[in-house]
């Protein structure tokens, strides 16, 4: 069964640790994720962005994929699937849908707007039982289409959508999606403690996971961080071993082709990544907290 994932975030806040929120794009990503989710006996968030939802033919199919697969692993642990950076259409289409949680990215807008669609997806989605995450500061690198600096949030803005009565936020702290630069100055702790002092005890969201030193994100847990968004390093991970196994001649060894063993390598390499960032996360074992 999926659950909100507020109830999760507020519980890693409180103990400290944050829960890992990572992007499927495919039944062999969704199955690496949650397999590794119940062997380590740990929260999980399925982000699905607005282009993977397409990708795999539209916001119910993966809904079904998501619930079916569940019901067959015998899932135990909460598992929350998650509209990752959604338009305010699409945050309707997920909760028609069946999502669980949804992401408005309103950061585009106008503060005002922000604010305007914030609030009437607030009423919606509590009426439906579903949690919501706003975001305050484009966060830098590009996320289907939409390309951002890694700005930091006006702390005073993340005041303004965290009254509308979301249930976590979303804070441009200078991270970035994709591959950090060289040159990256690392996350604006200031900008982090400032938010944390406006919005009290909201639980927190670290976009762009992947890349940031551990040391900083252990930081930033410590500061209210309780949700990291991974989706680069899987890819890339992924990308890593299926190379590996197509330069190796593994594919043209017997029946190498066939999509079960073609794609069992980058599905294996996925549940390395995942096991390290939930280490890092601190929420192994805490799926039952």
């Amino acid at each position: 069964m999926l659950v909100p994932a507020k109830d999760m975030l507020v519980k890693a806040r409180e103990g400290k640790y944050a829960v890992g929120h990572f992007n499927i794009n495919n039944l062999e990503w969704c199955k690496a994720f949650l397999e590794t989710a119940e062997e380590l006996n740990a929260p999980i968030i399925l982000g699905v962005s607005m282009g993977a939802g397409k990708y795999m033919g539209g916001f119910h199919t993966v809904v079904g994929m998501v619930k079916g697969m569940m019901t067959d692993l015998k899932t135990t642990v909460p598992v929350a699937l998650h509209l990752d950076h959604g338009t305010y259409d699409g945050c309707l289409q997920c909760i028609e849908a069946g999502f669980s949680s949804v992401m408005f990215d309103g950061s585009h807008y106008s503060i005002e707007e922000n604010l305007e669609k914030t609030r009437e997806l607030v009423k919606i989605c509590h009426e439906k039982g579903i949690s919501l995450e706003a975001e305050v500061g484009s966060i830098g690198g590009e996320e289907d289409g939409v390309i951002g600096m890694g700005e930091c949030a006006d702390p005073n803005e993340c005041k303004a959508i965290a009254d509308l009565g979301i249930d976590f936020l979303a804070a441009g702290i200078g991270n970035i999606h994709g591959k950090y630069p060289a040159n990256w100055p690392g996350l604006s702790f200031e900008t982090l403690a400032a938010v944390k002092e406006k919005v009290g005890e909201m639980p927190l969201v670290l976009h762009g996971g992947t890349g940031i030193p551990a040391d900083q994100i252990k930081k930033a847990i410590s500061l209210g961080i309780a949700k990291i968004n991974v989706n680069t390093e899987c890819q890339l991970a992924f990308a890593g071993a299926t190379r590996k196994y197509i330069e190796a001649g593994k594919d043209l060894e017997g029946k190498g082709y066939d999509p079960r063993k073609f794609l069992a390598p980058g599905a294996a390499a996925i549940k390395d990544t995942v096991k390290e960032k939930m280490e890092l996360f601190g929420c192994i074992g805490k799926a039952n907290a």
